[in-house]
């Protein structure tokens, strides 16, 4: 087991991209604090190793407590996983402040802070690693997401940075930016276009791997990074898109 013993924050755990990490630590010998603004999910409630927080990461003071409740129930932590974020859709041209600000507390300001709050604790333990969760949209762009592809460059940047900054205690920081990932949200979307199987083929083809990415091949990313295997790793921004963003598109 890669996590034996290992212990770990997860934010925005509960279901997709979140759901398969969580999915993947477990299998590997990690616990787990899953920390999200909703309870628990049953199915993740029910199994041991994972201790469930309830918190808005959008709220600045939240940010502490979180990291305080984390290290009491585990004893120590690890791994931060920094996962949950929003996105939506605005052109720059109706673009809100407030809707920006949003965006950025959950997406960029809340890794940064909670990061900083974990610090003690990582320090304790010898070291640690940091894993944040980015995109392809923080190296290109869909249209409307003008908020959403800023938080996610940012993302990338303050991962790099973590990583000069924290290296001399040994923590780790990566990220990990994935492109079109399964999740329920995206096969409602294919489900509601006028053909759902041309437009999942469609999907699929623009994917050298022939296919979309699943949580647990997140999953499988994250405990790589996580775990010992990947100690000479750190400041990088790994994409995982099955070479949607390495195929240049064709006008036929």
């Amino acid at each position: 087991m890669q996590l034996k013993n290992k212990t770990a924050i997860i934010t925005g755990g509960g279901q997709g991209i979140g759901g398969g990490i969580v999915q993947r630590f477990l299998e590997e010998g990690a616990r787990v604090a899953v920390v999200q603004r909703r309870p628990l999910e049953p199915a993740w409630a029910d199994r041991p190793g994972v201790t469930g927080i309830q918190a808005d990461l959008g709220d600045p003071s939240s940010i502490t407590v979180v990291a305080r409740q984390a290290a009491e129930a585990l004893g120590g932590i690890d791994i931060l996983v920094n996962n949950a974020g929003i996105m939506f859709e605005r052109r720059v041209e109706s673009l809100q402040l407030e809707e920006w600000d949003r965006m950025m507390a959950l997406n960029l300001r809340a890794p940064l802070f909670l990061a900083q709050a974990v610090l003690p604790h990582m320090r304790k333990r010898g070291g640690g690693s940091i894993i944040n969760i980015g995109s392809i949209e923080g190296l290109a762009a869909n249209p409307g997401h003008t908020a959403y592809c800023a938080s996610k460059a940012g993302v990338h940047g303050l991962t790099r940075a973590m990583a000069v900054d924290l290296g001399k205690d040994n923590i780790r920081c990566n990220a990990i930016a994935p492109g079109w990932i399964s999740s329920e949200l995206s096969d409602n979307y294919l489900e509601a276009q006028a053909d759902p199987t041309a437009a999942r083929q469609a999907l699929d083809g623009l994917h050298p791997a022939g296919r979309v990415g699943q949580p647990e091949d997140v999953g499988n990313v994250a405990v790589f990074l996580a775990g010992g295997q990947s100690t000479f790793m750190t400041g990088e921004v790994v994409v995982l898109d099955g070479g949607r963003t390495a195929k240049l598109p064709l006008p036929f």
